[in-house]
């Protein structure tokens, strides 16, 4: 779905109410933004929060003992510095 938004001289847009329905937001709903080489990312916060386990499980294959050295050491030996 693509659709255009105005942006106010104060820098404000609205959502219309179709993106809002499909994106499970209503009344005081946040979004985090993510800005990517393609554009601009709309996320609900446990959508992030689901992204960065997704991520996280990735990059440490699963172990819950994973450390952020251990993680360090694997990428050095990936990228073979």
């Amino acid at each position: 779905m693509t659709v255009q938004v105005t942006i106010t001289p104060k820098g404000r847009m609205s959502l219309p109410a179709d993106i809002r329905k499909w994106l499970g937001l209503a009344g005081d709903g946040a979004l985090l933004v993510e800005e990517t080489e393609d554009g601009v990312i709309l996320r609900r916060v446990a959508q992030s929060i689901a992204h960065a386990q997704a991520l996280a499980k990735m990059y440490t294959r699963g172990n819950p003992e994973a450390t952020v050295d251990a993680f360090l050491v694997c990428r050095r030996e990936e990228s073979g510095e």
